[in-house]
């Protein structure tokens, strides 16, 4: 008899996970119920999976609201129904228009009207819901004469007093006011629990009709749903055979292409996959993959196609990836087998600037009816939570901010601040809001409304309403089209390069830049600045120790360096390994015979799964569980214990000792969900590759592409150093040089406008256009007549010499500028048949410090161009050794001066500590390691220059000075203030590092993990 039950799904609103709601009705004896959460479909599969399972009848719908007014409840009487409504929300959510207070007159659908929405009219799959609280109105013969069609309303929304309390602290958050100042309109009545259903008919019990009524129309609602039927879209062409033929073709045209004529196991890997493709009906997922590539060629644009998904032969000749699995020895059976039922997974990346027009091509080539993102719930979280939940209880901003910017230990213990900890704790994990997908798009067979309501998220794409979890569920495989800034800078230098130098650099030819020999040199010397994931200072000190100078062992550091190898003590034991490959046994011939390209260290996911296979003995089964937890898909507590009790009795069968079987599956379970399947470690080589060969090679036009790309692991200022320590000569933004984005000129980097900051977007865009439409700004004058800009805008201009092309001092131009903006108006601004006539005065000699300048680009760049940070510190010392001779100074006491980059917390059992990274005199880049105790005495105190005192350790060919003291020097007095000013001393302050912070358990120590470097002997 329950028609009306809320999820937490009903954002704000309700607060009953879905979970929670089956069981709570199971113990009210409910034998048959409908969730009906509002304005949304989210919770309905699971819903019905979890009512299968129970024994419960799964009725599903949606409660309809517009501004919180309940205008009707729709049940859905089969599939058809749920489609029926979910076009009627999609419809009002698409277009933003009112939901109408009547129905529209639907075919497979259930209409609840609320006692006070009540249509004069009610058509036969019309109903009114009638609470307990409704009764008197009965007495009123119009109302009395309608009993024949009314039902029970009963509605679900909450479990007891808590959670109404959480209810109402929900909805005033949703409303943005304070608890205090909610109505009774603004949430629900006390009583909408959940009670046995025989004390829910009771209060029934004088209207048999009503009752009857209900049953009736339950007993019409037949939702089904099959999961993991395969919903994507079926076919390319118009069938699967003719599927297979496109496929074919394409697939010889492009080994033809690739390998040349008569290249025999390529040949045989193409038919072996073309067979497994056809036989699991994925021809036409390969197929829309290629079209958007095609399209996306057509374009000029640059791709990347990673995952996976490079496991496939096919996918390379198709041209979706440029990764060669002969070369890799990448097996297929890993992408895709005749046991994996689910579509195979591309992941493919584009230029952030070029993503959209990708999607757009989609949604127009398939169909909006038929594409969508894939939904993702936002949860509340830590710091919103106390936030949300303070400013309802009334509390000041101070407090706020101090209870989401601190840990709850931490907080005052007076009773509001008890409540906020209390209802806060309840919502932590409810969802909050939905959201877009980073990613994931479907591109489905039938309507996408046939499953799932859309929403229009303020990117412009619509979403489902459901995440990427249920949607593999309910047979949904998504198509990643990712967008990363590491495309644009490959894509970008390239243009460059043609515009800067007149060469056609074909970088899509992976071939030109893939173990090229000066790019291997950089390689083993960490010189990987700005270039795609190697320029983080963990990976370059990896590349570093590994002396890696080929692009399978770059293929083993992209892998290696992420946590789970990184935590089991495995990427230590390779760097070892690969230094001294003579100082080691394999743990067990296996390892020898399956792992020997990475001295029997598992490096990549299909390397545990080897080890699973080959060593434990596991099936084939087991093994695919193993991947799915290791790529955090699926994951499954039970099952990888189940996994790894039945690993355990394979191993002793085999008779393995049991303390090697007991240490290699400790390196197995460390890799769950934090490791990469060879294909795509080797996808990131290439493109890591293609950066790095545009850095050795074209060096100024790719610093000023990641500059222009908004840069990577660095801000802005370490790539102009960059590029200035390629030779570039680094200008201010100029009115007359500059764009919007950074400019060269030969080698001469000007600036972009978008790095000064308080400068107006428009004004900046303003400039550009005016001097291409009507020529270079002849003088400040001229320039303020042709530009609509105030006062501040003219002085911050100024200030970073964007008009020195005039000759004249910044002193005099402030003083032009203040004497003609005395007299402006904005009607003066536009093209004068006889220029200004201005009147020159002779100034007073206005002396300028030249450090003045450096001080302004601090303010208005966030870092000097003029000088370096060095020329503005008071002290003339340069430190005693320099970034080039630490190795030769091998556990011996240092003193340096130098500039901070970065740094990055670490966390220790000991406490935090961090890894710094910094800049010498001589612009060279060297490490630091600061442990918990030093930090205590020797903190950091934000960017600028330290003096450093510590202990050289070479690790692997690798040095690192672990500090034992340090102090950031001062600067000289900014130059535009008086000495004794307090801003005098401030300036430096605005110069800044960039910091990450690790969210991790701490890592276990070497000697914890006592990694066996010797051959375990098998027992007998």
């Amino acid at each position: 008899m329950y028609l009306n039950c809320h999820s937490f799904h009903s954002l704000r609103y309700g607060t009953i996970p879905v979970a929670d709601l089956i069981p709570l009705a199971a113990a009210c004896g409910v034998t048959a119920m409908a969730l009906t959460d509002i304005n949304t479909v989210t919770g309905i599969y699971e819903f019905y999976r979890l009512c299968n399972e129970a024994g419960i009848r799964a009725i599903v719908g949606m409660e309809l609201r517009q501004d919180n007014r309940l205008h009707y409840i729709t049940l859905a009487k089969n599939r058809t129904g749920l489609g029926e409504i979910n076009r009627l929300r999609t419809q009002h959510n698409l277009a933003g228009t009112a939901l109408p207070l009547v129905a529209p007159d639907f075919e497979n659908v259930i209409v609840i009207y609320p006692s006070e929405n009540i249509p004069e009219v009610l058509r036969d799959n019309e109903y009114i819901g009638i609470r307990p609280e409704n009764f008197s109105l009965l007495i009123r013969p119009e109302r009395k004469s309608k009993l024949d069609k009314m039902v029970v309303l009963h509605p679900v929304t909450f479990r007891d007093k808590p959670e109404y309390n959480l209810h109402r602290i929900l909805r005033a958050i949703d409303l943005n006011t304070l608890g205090s100042k909610l109505t009774a309109t603004d949430y629900c009545t006390p009583g909408e629990v959940m009670v046995p259903e025989s004390e829910l008919l009771a209060n029934y019990s004088q209207y048999p009709t009503i009752v009857a009524n209900t049953k009736r129309i339950m007993d019409s609602c037949h939702f089904e749903y099959e999961f993991k039927v395969p919903r994507n879209k079926k076919h390319y062409t118009a069938n699967r055979d003719t599927d297979l033929q496109l496929l074919t073709r394409l697939a010889q045209q492009g080994l033809i292409k690739r390998y040349g004529i008569g290249n025999r196991d390529a040949q045989e890997r193409i038919e072996k996959e073309l067979k497994v493709i056809h036989e699991l009906e994925f021809s036409g997922y390969f197929l829309i993959t290629w079209d958007i590539i095609r399209y996306s060629n057509s374009m000029g644009f640059l791709h990347i196609g990673r995952g996976s998904g490079a496991n496939s032969i096919i996918a390379y000749c198709l041209g979706i990836t440029d990764i060669c699995p002969l070369e890799l020895d990448l097996y297929f059976e890993r992408f895709l087998n005749l046991n994996r039922k689910s579509p195979p997974d591309f992941d493919i990346d584009w230029s952030w600037k070029e993503r959209d027009t990708i999607l757009e091509y989609i949604f127009t080539r398939y169909g909006r009816e038929h594409v969508a993102f894939c939904g993702t719930n936002v949860e509340f979280k830590y710091k919103s939570i106390f936030r949300e939940v303070g400013k309802v209880f009334g509390r000041p901003k101070e407090e706020l901010d101090k209870l989401s910017g601190t840990s709850m230990d931490q907080h005052d213990r007076n009773e509001i601040v008890r409540q906020i900890h209390k209802y806060g704790m309840m919502m932590e994990k409810y969802p909050n809001q939905r959201s877009m997908h980073s990613c994931g798009i479907i591109i489905s067979e039938d309507p996408i409304t046939d499953f799932t309501a859309l929403e229009m998220p303020p990117k412009g794409f619509p979403i489902v309403q459901f995440d990427m979890h249920v949607a593999e569920e309910i047979g949904f495989e998504k198509f990643d089209i990712l967008s990363q800034r590491g495309i644009g800078h490959i894509d970008d230098a390239a243009k460059l390069v043609k515009k800067n130098r007149g060469i056609d650099v074909n970088i899509r030819d992976t071939s030109i830049s893939k173990d090229e020999a000066t790019c291997n040199e950089y390689l083993g010397r960490g010189n990987t600045i700005g270039c795609f994931y190697i320029e983080s200072p963990a990976m370059r000190g990896l590349l570093r120790r590994l002396k890696c100078d080929n692009y399978k062992v770059l293929v083993a550091a992209s892998s290696i360096i992420r946590p789970g190898v990184a935590q089991s003590g495995m990427m230590k034991e390779y760097i070892f390994r690969h230094n001294y490959p003579d100082k080691f046994e394999y743990f067990h011939p296996v390892f020898e015979e399956q792992l020997g390209e990475t001295y029997g260290i598992m490096v990549y996911q299909e390397d545990v799964i080897k080890i699973a296979l080959h060593y434990g003995g596991l099936p084939a089964a087991d093994g695919d569980i193993l991947r799915r937890a290791m790529s955090g898909k699926g994951r499954s507590k039970e099952a990888l214990q189940r996994v790894k009790d039945h690993f355990f009795e394979c191993c002793a069968r085999q008779g393995h000792p049991e303390q090697l079987s007991t240490e290699i599956y400790r390196q197995i379970e460390s890799f769950a969900g934090y490791s990469f399947c060879k294909a795509h470690s080797a996808s990131y080589a290439v493109e890591s590759y293609q950066s790095l060969y545009l850095k050795v090679h074209y060096p100024i036009e790719f610093m000023v592409a990641v500059i222009n790309n908004q840069g990577g692991f660095y801000r802005t200022e370490v790539y102009v150093h960059e590029a200035r320590m390629s030779g570039a000569m680094i200008h201010n933004p100029c009115v007359n040089k500059s764009e919007i984005e950074t400019t060269l000129y030969g080698k001469n980097v000007y600036l972009g406008f978008m790095h000064l900051q308080g400068l107006q977007k428009e004004v900046a865009q303003n400039i550009v256009t005016e001097r291409e439409e009507h020529g270079e700004y002849a003088s400040l004058e001229e320039f303020i007549y042709r530009i609509p800009i105030g006062i501040e805008g003219v002085q911050l201009l100024i200030y970073i010499g964007a008009f020195r092309f005039t000759g004249k001092t910044k002193n005099e131009l402030l003083v032009t500028a203040r004497r003609i903006m005395l007299r402006f108006t904005p009607k003066s601004i536009g093209p004068m048949l006889f220029p200004y006539a201005v009147q020159h005065y002779e100034l007073p000699m206005l002396l300028r410090s030249p450090y003045e300048d450096a001080f302004d680009e601090i303010e208005l760049l966030g870092f000097p161009v003029s000088v370096t940070p060095f020329n503005l510190l008071k002290t003339s010392y340069r430190g005693d050794v320099k970034a080039c001779d630490l190795v030769q100074h091998h556990k011996k006491q240092v003193k340096m001066l130098a500039y901070l980059v970065s740094r990055k917390h670490v966390p220790t059992k000991m406490g935090a500590m961090y890894f710094g990274t910094w800049i010498d005199a001589n612009g060279e880049f060297f490490d630091t390691a600061h442990f918990t105790g030093t930090l205590k005495s020797y903190p950091f105190k934000g960017g600028g220059c330290y003096l450093l005192l510590g202990t050289v350790e070479v690790d692997y060919h690798f040095p690192t000075i672990t500090i034992s003291k340090m102090e950031k020097m001062p600067f000289i007095p900014d130059p535009r203030y008086r000495e004794s000013d307090a801003e005098s001393s401030q300036t430096q302050e605005r110069l800044r590092e960039d910091v990450s912070m690790t969210h991790r358990e701490p890592y276990p120590q070497e000697q914890e993990i006592n990694l066996p470097r010797h051959k375990m002997v098998q027992s007998k």
